[in-house]
C-alpha cells in the first residue's frame, strides 16, 4: 500500500513538482456575484483587472464532492491518503475534507485518510506538502508521512508585505484609520502567520525599509535554527522578487525560486505584495 498526497490549490506548488512527487490538488473557488470560477483557471493579472471592476470576490472552499472524488480514488487503488491543507482558522477546507473522509469511511471501513492541519498557507504550506510526499515517495508508512510534514511545520515561516494597506483596508482586515494613517506615514506591515492566522510581525516605514527588516528576521531564524529552504513569494512584481532572490543569494550561496502568490491569498493584500517562506534544520517553535 502507497501513500498519496493531497493538497489544496494555496500552496501554489508549481504542476512541475506536483508531477514529480505525485501530489494531488483540489482547487479552491472565486466568486464575483454569480461568477464563479476556480482558483487555478485564473491567473493574477487578470483577477486584479476583474477585482478593479467588480469589487472584492468572496473565496469558498472545495465542495465535499470534489474532495470525496479524490479520496475515493486513492482508496480504490489500494493506497493511503495523507491531506495537508490551509490553516482551518482560514478555511473551511478542513472541515469540509473531514466529512468527505466519513463518508469514504461509510462505505471502505478500512480505509486510511489522515488530514493535517499545515496552520498556514502559500509556500509555508507547500513546504509540509513536499515534506510529506518526499517521505511518502521514500516509502515510509502513512504515520510517518503525516509526521513530516507536522515536524516541517514547526520548523518554517512565511513573511510577506503589502506594497500598500489598501487591500488589507478592502477585506476589512484592518479599520478605515488604520489604514489611511499607515499610508499617510508610509508605514508598512511585515505580515507573518502564526497560530493559523495572519498577524503583524512589525511595521516599518517605507517598504524598501521593511523588505530589509524581513530579510534580517530570516537571517536571524537561520544563524539560531540552521538553514534549510527559501522560496521568495510575489503578487505581480516579478523583477523586484528577483532582486530579493538575488540578495539572499549573495548572503547564503544557495538557490532561490521565486513563486506567485496566488489570488485566494492575494486579494486580502493585493499586487505588489512580496514575501519569503523558509524553513529551518531545527524545530523553531
Amino acid at each position: 500500500m502507497a501513500v498519496q498526497i493531497l493538497t489544496d490549490s494555496t500552496s501554489y506548488l508549481s504542476e512541475d513538482i506536483r508531477e514529480e512527487l505525485n501530489i494531488r490538488m483540489v482547487s479552491l473557488t472565486l466568486s464575483f456575484g454569480k461568477d464563479s470560477m476556480r482558483e487555478v483557471d485564473i491567473d493574477n493579472d487578470l483577477f486584479y483587472k476583474m477585482m478593479v471592476l467588480k469589487g472584492i470576490p468572496t473565496s469558498s472552499q472545495p465542495s465535499v464532492g470534489e474532495l470525496y472524488n479524490e479520496m475515493i480514488s486513492v482508496v480504490e487503488m489500494g493506497d493511503s491518503l495523507c491531506c495537508v491543507f490551509l490553516s482551518s482558522d482560514m478555511s473551511g477546507t478542513l472541515a469540509t475534507s473531514q466529512i468527505a473522509k466519513e463518508m469514504v469511511l461509510e462505505k471502505y471501513e478500512t480505509a486510511k485518510i489522515e488530514i493535517v492541519d499545515s496552520r498556514s498557507n502559500c509556500m509555508q504550506l507547500g513546504y509540509a506538502v513536499i515534506m510529506a510526499a518526499k517521505a511518502a515517495k521514500a516509502g515510509k508508512t502513512l504515520e510517518q508521512v503525516k509526521e513530516a510534514a507536522l515536524e516541517n511545520i514547526k520548523r518554517s515561516r512565511f513573511l510577506f508585505i503589502p506594497e500598500n494597506l489598501e487591500y488589507l483596508k478592502k477585506g476589512g482586515r484592518i479599520g478605515g484609520a488604520s489604514a489611511l494613517i499607515g499610508n499617510l506615514f508610509k508605514i508598512i506591515p511585515i505580515l507573518t502567520v502564526e497560530n493559523g492566522k495572519t498577524s503583524i510581525m512589525t511595521k516599518v516605514r517605507t517598504k524598501k525599509n521593511a523588505v530589509m527588516a524581513m530579510m534580517d528576521k530570516m537571517l536571524q531564524d537561520i544563524s539560531k535554527f540552521g538553514l534549510g529552504e527559501i522560496v521568495v513569494l510575489h503578487i505581480n512584481c516579478l523583477d523586484e522578487a528577483k532582486e530579493l532572490a538575488k540578495e539572499i543569494i549573495k548572503k547564503l550561496k544557495i538557490n532561490i525560486d521565486v513563486m506567485d502568490i496566488g489570488p485566494v491569498i492575494g486579494l486580502h493584500v493585493g499586487p505588489g505584495t512580496i514575501g519569503i517562506a523558509y524553513y529551518t534544520e531545527k524545530v523553531m517553535r
